[in-house]
């Protein structure tokens, strides 16, 4: 069944459309201070009418069959488009930090950089992320970047999922 654009999506929406909708796939993670890692996930992008995308994303470890084992991470969020195909987005993590992106637009792709991280006492620390979503050949491909724990900006997690 073919993706259709839903009557009541706000206008300001329209360059982002192409993500509306569950995705599901598998992802792989790396960074110096853990071990490399295989994950499973799910992202749902959802609207309201509003002029802003609801975004939640849960990966979860998967066993060899595929089956959800245990969850891993969660984040959620809203990605807010603006003038010029410029990118607000504000996203939360249970772990105890929160963020603001900024970023760009351009056809089915959306490239991101965080501005400010806020984080609890608890939190590990992040310091900088860069994020790079796009359509490929009716696939959603993601990357994300990362700076923690005293590490430079660099590659962290990567998936490929699949319109659900």
């Amino acid at each position: 069944m073919p993706f259709e654009i839903p009557q009541d999506l706000h206008p300001d929406l329209m360059p982002l459309a192409w993500l509306l909708g569950r995705w599901e796939g598998r992802g792989h993670g790396d960074y110096p201070t853990i071990e490399k890692f295989e994950f499973g996930q799910q992202i749902d992008f959802s609207h309201n009418g509003k002029p802003y995308l609801h975004y939640v994303s849960q990966t979860y470890v998967v066993a060899e069959d595929g089956t959800k084992e245990r969850p891993l991470a969660v984040e959620t969020g809203f990605w807010r488009p603006k003038p010029d195909n410029k990118l607000e987005v504000v996203m939360a993590h249970p772990t105890g930090f929160a963020e603001i992106w900024y970023g760009d637009i351009d056809g089915a792709k959306v490239e991101m950089q965080t501005d400010v991280i806020a984080r609890t006492a608890t939190a590990k620390e992040v310091s900088a992320g860069h994020r790079l979503y796009g359509l490929v050949k009716g696939e959603l491909l993601w990357a994300y970047d990362m700076a923690a724990e005293g590490q430079p900006l660099q590659p962290h997690l990567w998936a490929t999922l699949v319109r659900a």
